[in-house]
């Protein structure tokens, strides 16, 4: 199943717009992996992406990709309409399965997913790959050696206007579209921010919230509250709104100790440090391909050498606070 010289062959199932930079190069960057194939329904697209991006083999098909024999492991890229279907379907095929985030549709799904993978001899990981970008693994550090003492409250307002460059698309974007993403912009970008809780502070306690519609003619509920309690307790409190005045834009999490304080934003490269009154910024380069640390991470899970660096248990934990947040 997996290539005698320690390294796993990839295939990309749907090969679109997020593949270019943030993950699709890094398969071929990446130690211990290598980018075989790539699919999309459209084949013309699919060849143009192989052709651009140096890739052998080109598939427009599913059934074709999943039957090529030198594939080890799939990197599931479409939306999470189709997350279900195509990771039973490479399972099946005895494939390893890297799975796009948020895991799937809702917690159902992802469970159906963890019973596939319990009978299958593939492995899945979740691609919540904030967990290997530097600054995120050093706000982690800084929790856990216990420079801001002991952690009272995690907070995030991620809060953006409706026209944004993070969704410059907004009038046909999947992300909005309920039927394919299974929510709104939230299910789209709480997913990493809900998974990095987990890997600082552990399982949950209990979690509560609510969400509106307060823009009208919005597909989804643009506005999210909820709150968390983990062991200790540390308590989390979040909220998202994708309907503010740009002049109100703000993505920030911050947590706070009581010997000290430490947050950092979502896109970017920096942490923000304090104690006594006196802060440190520690800047970081994140790589060009964001998704590289990760799929490194994956690959050595795949071929045995590491636990697994973001299993589907928590990626059905992200999707359990975030159907008890938004009423699914």
């Amino acid at each position: 199943m997996v290539d005698v010289s320690g390294t796993i062959r990839w295939g990309i199932l749907g090969a679109g717009d997020v593949c270019e930079v943030k993950s699709g190069p890094a398969f071929q960057k990446a130690a211990h992996s290598e980018l075989l194939a790539v699919m999309r329904r459209d084949g013309d697209k699919a060849a143009d992406f192989a052709r651009r991006h140096v890739v052998p083999r080109w598939y427009d098909s599913t059934e074709a990709l999943l039957a090529d024999p030198d594939i080890d492991a799939i990197y599931i890229a479409t939306p999470p309409r189709f997350h279900l279907e195509h990771c039973l379907a490479a399972l099946d095929a005895a494939k390893h399965v890297y799975l796009e985030k948020p895991m799937a549709m809702n917690a159902n799904e992802s469970r159906a997913i963890i019973e596939a993978e319990k009978k299958s001899r593939g492995k899945v990981a979740v691609a919540h790959y904030r967990r290997e970008l530097p600054a995120f693994k050093k706000v982690g550090e800084l929790i856990a050696d216990g420079s801001i003492g002991e952690v009272r409250l995690a907070e995030v307002n991620f809060f953006l206007p409706e026209v944004n460059t993070l969704v410059p698309d907004a009038t046909d974007n999947w992300r909005l579209d309920p039927v394919t993403s299974g929510g709104g912009l939230f299910h789209d970008l709480s997913p990493h921010l809900l998974d990095l809780l987990l890997a600082y502070f552990g399982k949950p306690l209990s979690y509560e919230g609510f969400a509106l519609r307060q823009n009208a003619a919005s597909p989804a509920d643009d506005f999210v509250q909820g709150t968390v309690r983990f062991a200790s307790n540390i308590v989390f409190k979040g909220c998202w709104c994708f309907s503010v005045a740009p002049c109100a834009a703000s993505e920030l999490l911050v947590i706070t100790g009581n010997k000290g304080r430490v947050s950092c934003t979502f896109f970017g490269d920096e942490v923000r440090f304090c104690t006594d009154g006196a802060e440190e910024v520690i800047r970081f380069t994140n790589p060009l391909n964001i998704q590289q640390p990760m799929i490194e991470q994956v690959s050595s899970y795949f071929l045995g050498l590491r636990d697994c660096p973001c299993p589907t248990t928590d990626g059905l934990q992200v999707m359990e606070i975030i159907d008890r947040f938004t009423g699914n």
